[in-house]
């Protein structure tokens, strides 16, 4: 069992979960099971949150703030240009250690929770809508023609998405991948805007 001295937080328990969202799906986050990963009582659980649901909604809403708020708001506060702001996407989209929340596979779980349970779909939509509006801004503060912006925001988020699938792809080869694709969207002019 876990020392009482060092209670678990919310937020170990939200990471803990989300590790049995990414090894077992959604029928994987369940209070006991993660309990017992964790090695602890229930009761450290319903300490936290009030039940599954609320510990669902409260995954939902910590991803949608770490893995999409917080990494716009590291790379709009760079300093860099809006096409150096792109690179430093790439890298921090494939350079984070997901390791507490069970990987790079994670996205993917979450991803397919989306396809059986209305608030996780929900969630992957605003995810979505916010990381695509975010990359077709930049794409335009590059001076890439309106009517592509979208069309390279797209290509490069679902590159991202889709490297991030193929099994045996290192994060380097994810990084070197997606940096390639970008100096080809880019024209090769990094230094643009």
């Amino acid at each position: 069992m876990q020392d009482q001295k060092t209670p678990l937080s919310a937020i170990d328990w939200i990471q803990a979960a989300f590790r049995a969202l990414a090894k077992g799906g959604p029928q994987a986050i369940r209070a006991e099971a993660i309990a017992r990963d964790l090695k602890v009582s229930k009761g450290s659980f319903y300490w936290h949150f009030k039940d599954v649901p609320a510990l669902k909604k409260a995954m939902l809403d910590h991803w949608q703030r770490k893995a999409t708020e917080a990494i716009i708001q590291l790379v709009d506060n760079s300093g860099e240009n809006s096409a150096g702001r792109l690179y430093l996407l790439v890298e921090v989209a494939t350079n984070t250690d997901t390791s507490a929340y069970g990987g790079v596979n994670v996205e993917a779980a979450i991803r397919d929770w989306g396809r059986y349970d209305e608030h996780a779909y929900e969630a992957v939509k605003t995810v979505d809508e916010k990381r695509l509006h975010y990359v077709t801004e930049l794409f335009s503060s590059c001076s890439v023609p309106e009517p592509q912006c979208k069309r390279f925001s797209r290509l490069l988020y679902s590159s991202l998405i889709g490297l991030e699938a193929l099994s045996g792809n290192t994060k380097a080869d994810r990084k070197d991948d997606l940096l390639q694709l970008l100096d080809v969207l880019l024209g090769g002019n990094k230094a643009a805007s």
